[in-house]
């Protein structure tokens, strides 16, 4: 005896068919979707970005204050319709929540997120090699 269907599925679905032609491909595309303070996480150079998970990871919110000052250098985010002050005063909010909520812990643990998400940021659409100017 079968098991029957459970929670309305035909019979059809439950069993693979036999026989049938194979089925089409299915194309899927993911893309994640930011909040504002995510996306102005700013793409650094990859030292820059290490320094600024060690920073978080001892003093919890002080290496997204240092990147908040990279985005006054010219750092790209995702946010590129808003200007550049938002962005940085964006960032400067995400280093005080990490600030005043690392009494609870929440604060460090998303710190050291934080600074986690800036070196893969770095090392996917940063300045990965950095080469010294040769003279001609």
């Amino acid at each position: 005896m079968e098991p029957s269907p459970k929670d309305g599925e035909s019979a059809a679905a439950a069993e693979p068919s036999r026989g049938s032609a194979p089925s089409s491909g299915v194309v899927v595309q993911v893309r994640e979707k930011k909040g504002p303070l995510r996306a102005a996480i700013p793409y650094m150079p990859f030292p820059v970005a290490v320094i600024c998970l060690f920073l978080n990871t001892f003093v919890p919110g002080l290496g997204t204050f240092v990147s908040a000052f990279t985005v006054l250098c010219g750092a790209r985010t995702d946010l590129p319709d808003r200007h550049m002050c938002c962005v940085f005063w964006l960032n400067i909010a995400a280093a005080l929540i990490q600030i005043l909520t690392a009494i609870v812990m929440v604060g460090w643990i998303m710190s050291i997120f934080w600074g986690m998400d800036m070196v893969i940021l770095a090392s996917k659409y940063g300045y990965k090699e950095q080469g010294i100017p040769q003279q001609l």
